[in-house]
């Protein structure tokens, strides 16, 4: 794949005002230039460098009806809005009995045209999947609305019990160590694109059709967002030479790495895009090669594995200036224009993320080099581990939700989190609880329903 050139980018972080059209780019465009590597189907934290990007309430003022309200985090605080949601409750640090939640959510699922209730048309499935997964529970199982439960007494750490039984709480401050995957109780799995990030749909214009956006302002962001995703990929995460060697996991050719140091070695010097060509030794899910070229593809990828745990929390210093502070206003502009979708995934990765025996996986059909990409720049380092990464590319989503089933053991409870048809339709397949999302208020609703301990 051909570099990029070196455009430069007004350093200014500005509040976004009426927007203009894009023009800083001197390259032409075709829609969508790397259409071939990303999905084609219909946790953010605060960080050195990169400060003042969670504060959304000062990049664009915030929609009628909505308010802002602070989640706290151990990596920060997120400034998320609120709709105005009737007579349920939206308040992130309230906490009452199941039942106390259930009567309004009853009331309004029965109500057969409650719309005025709901910030866009689609809040009333969303709050229809709440129920649903409150009186199911995800085990697939009726469970009655359990009483209060007593705090727990030990160095005052809130305790209480999930409908399964189990003790649920935050994790105690003397154990830091993360649990073992064989201890896990609960999988979320996430898909990525539409999902968590908003991406495809701006190029093909999807998105601002649906919701009423500027066409040309959503299509100028993504294809600068496109082109972002792309030069990181090239120039750090050795893209140029992992195109057509993409493996599912970061882990799948470590078997091949003979753990030399790489401090001084020379990738650009070493050989490994032969005459013989890296596409003719890679050949569908699989590496061919010799022995000697396996090791380099396999230092690629650690590689790659240490830029990415280096930097999750820090892109700006990946990035450096003024790079950083393009992806700064970038980030900023594709808040505002999508109502500030990401935040709103972000806080529900965050709320899995803090508690104990769960975890999130991210399983994408984007090829794994340029996923890592798109997680590092729309700040998701925190919330997935790179070893909670799987590309679907190539082996289909099924193959990945086996793997990670495999990974974690049958007596993880495993929660599908997508907008696509295959992602639903492999769920199913395997008895997983699918929680579809279609709009913002999908994830409002989702948090939500992490907040009571529907799910």
């Amino acid at each position: 794949m051909a570099a990029y050139g070196q455009t430069q980018y007004s350093p200014a972080l500005q509040p976004a005002g009426p927007y203009t059209p894009y023009t800083h780019h001197t390259q032409g465009y075709s829609m969508p230039s790397y259409s071939k590597y990303i999905k084609t189907e219909d946790g953010l934290s605060h960080s050195p460098g990169q400060t003042g990007l969670l504060g959304y309430s000062n990049f664009g003022g915030t929609p009628p009806s909505q308010s802002l309200y602070s989640y706290s985090h151990t990596h920060g605080e997120y400034e998320t809005p609120r709709g105005s949601w009737g007579t349920v409750s939206h308040t992130a640090t309230a906490r009452r009995p199941f039942h106390a939640h259930l009567a309004p959510l009853a009331s309004i699922l029965r109500s057969p045209s409650p719309p005025h209730l709901f910030p866009i048309s689609c809040g009333l499935d969303s709050w229809r999947q709440t129920l649903m997964f409150f009186c199911m529970g995800v085990s697939g199982e009726y469970h009655p609305p359990p009483s209060p439960t007593t705090p727990g007494k030990e160095e005052g750490v809130p305790t209480r019990r999930g409908s399964d039984g189990k003790l649920r709480g935050r994790k105690r401050v003397s154990d830091p160590a993360p649990p073992l995957d064989s201890d896990i109780e609960r999988v979320f799995i996430w898909d990525l694109d539409e999902t968590i990030i908003i991406f495809h749909s701006l190029l093909t214009g999807t998105f601002s059709s649906r919701f009423g956006k500027d066409s040309s302002k959503a299509v100028s962001l993504g294809l600068w967002m496109e082109e972002m995703i792309f030069n990181l990929a090239d120039s750090r995460l050795f893209f140029n030479d992992l195109e057509e060697c993409d493996q599912v996991h970061i882990d799948d050719v470590a078997s091949d790495d003979n753990g030399q140091d790489l401090s001084t070695y020379n990738f650009g010097s070493d050989g490994f895009q032969s005459p013989a060509g890296a596409g003719s030794l890679c050949l569908g899910s699989g590496v061919h090669g010799g022995v000697d070229w396996m090791r380099k593809l396999a230092f690629r990828y650690r590689r790659v594995k240490e830029v990415y745990n280096t930097y999750k929390n820090n892109v700006g210093g990946l990035l450096g200036s003024p790079k950083r502070e393009e992806w700064l206003q970038l980030r900023r502009e594709m808040e505002v224009l999508t109502d500030l979708w990401l935040t709103h995934a972000l806080k529900a990765l965050a709320l899995i993320n803090s508690r104990p025996n769960c975890v999130n996986v991210l399983v994408t059909t984007t090829q794994l080099i340029p996923a890592l990409s798109k997680v590092l720049l729309y700040g998701l380092g925190s919330a997935f581990p790179i070893e909670n990464i799987y590309s679907a590319t190539k082996t289909g989503k099924e193959s990945c939700f086996e793997r990670v089933s495999q990974r974690f053991g049958r007596r993880a409870v495993y929660v599908v989190i997508g907008d696509g048809a295959e992602e639903e339709t492999v769920a199913k397949k395997k008895n997983m609880p699918f929680w579809r999302v279609s709009c913002r208020a999908d994830l409002e609703a989702l948090s939500h329903a992490l907040e009571l301990d529907y799910l």
